[in-house]
């Protein structure tokens, strides 16, 4: 990662109150700088984390083309299960909480377009993790994002090109039953965001 870029990001973490000035200088040293990136269909998904907290999320268009019907080219859209499986790249090691499966639910609904949540699918297997982690102390033994979400576009019985419409409804409800009031960088809402954005991109 640039230093100018960790600089950036070390600033903007000490103005919203994350870090302190006299703590800015060793975060990077002392717990490291992570830069992952996640490719999905369309576009690469980069992930900035110091000291295993994701601290930023952008993505970058990588342009996939397909020969459509009448002989043209035309670029793939991201799905909501694809937005899953990078969610699983992305923030994979967090154990999975009520926010989360809620998110997951509304996923599912939206990919489907059915309100039925299916016995052994991705929302049913989400709402039984946070249950299970609710009820365990030990981190290492909870049930984490990339356990769910790895292979999520096979999981799920339908899938649709993300639009905005689903990502504001999936964040909703990562919100509604998340106390920290606000969608996490890297999760569901904010891939699902990501690959709605990409979309709108695409169309344009």
């Amino acid at each position: 990662m640039p230093q100018s870029s960790f600089l950036c990001v070390l600033n903007r973490n000490e103005r919203s109150g994350l870090v302190r000035h006299d703590q800015a200088t060793d975060v990077g040293g002392n717990e490291g700088v992570t830069v992952t990136e996640t490719d999905v269909p369309g576009s690469r998904i980069v992930t900035e984390t110091v000291g295993g907290q994701v601290i930023g999320q952008y993505v970058q268009p990588t342009p996939v083309a397909q020969v459509a019907a009448g002989g043209f080219m035309e670029q793939n859209a991201i799905t909501i299960g694809e937005a899953l499986e990078a969610s699983a790249q992305t923030a994979g090691d967090k154990p999975i909480d009520q926010s989360d499966a809620a998110a997951i639910q509304a996923a599912e609904v939206r990919a489907t377009g059915s309100n039925v949540i299916s016995p052994g699918g991705l929302a049913a297997m989400a709402q039984s993790a946070a249950a299970y982690n609710a009820g365990t102390l030990r981190e290492q033994d909870k049930i984490k994002l990339t356990d769910v979400l790895s292979g999520a576009t096979a999981k799920l019985p339908a899938d649709k090109a993300a639009t905005r419409q689903d990502a504001e409804g999936i964040a909703s409800a990562e919100l509604r039953n998340n106390l920290e009031i606000g969608t996490r960088p890297g999760g569901v809402a904010a891939s699902v965001t990501a690959a709605a954005r990409l979309n709108e991109n695409i169309k344009m």
